[in-house]
């Protein structure tokens, strides 16, 4: 029995782009919601290689150079610590390589730009079921059981946009 292939981590490429959608899609089905993901080729293509991107990503390739696994990430900043960080967005391994180290590899990929960089944090969320809890203890990953996570989004953040429109349009703002 030969060992599997460990894959190789490098920047995404503009060619990895609708390989990364899929796996996207394929994240959700796994996250039980495949209704709600939305993303296509040509938006990942714009915030990844458009003109200011403020979204990078990485991908784990097989032998032949076929993206296997991704991750997805952007910068935030600590305002305590007065550095910025990495968030992590999403980070997904086709089930037929994981336990290759691929996902390790990922991960240690981003920490070691947070540490060239000096970047303090590379953070994420996990969905509460997922049972990649045990690995990310295992890398030495805190669940960060203090902060909850709050979201704004579709008609709630309408109605508290319109309230700033509302005001700008008031006579003597």
């Amino acid at each position: 029995m030969t060992s599997p292939v460990i894959p190789t981590i490098r920047p995404a490429r503009p060619e990895d782009v609708p390989a990364v959608v899929a796996m996207v899609h394929e994240l959700a089905e796994y996250e039980r919601a495949p209704d709600e993901c939305h993303l296509t080729t040509d938006q990942l293509t714009s915030a990844l290689f458009g003109a200011a991107p403020a979204l990078f990503g990485h991908v784990a390739v097989d032998e032949q150079d076929v993206p296997v696994g991704f991750a997805l990430w952007f910068l935030n900043f600590s305002t305590w610590a007065g550095v910025h960080g990495i968030y992590l967005e999403d980070l997904y391994v086709r089930p037929a390589v994981r336990g290759t180290g691929a996902g390790r590899l990922l991960l240690a990929t981003l920490a070691d730009i947070c540490v060239q960089r000096g970047y303090r944090r590379l953070e994420w969320w996990m969905i509460d079921w997922n049972p990649a809890a045990g690995f990310y203890a295992s890398i030495g990953a805190e669940q960060m059981s203090e902060w909850v996570p709050y979201r704004l989004s579709g008609d709630a953040l309408n109605d508290l946009a319109a309230q700033v429109r509302a005001v700008a349009a008031r006579p003597n703002h």
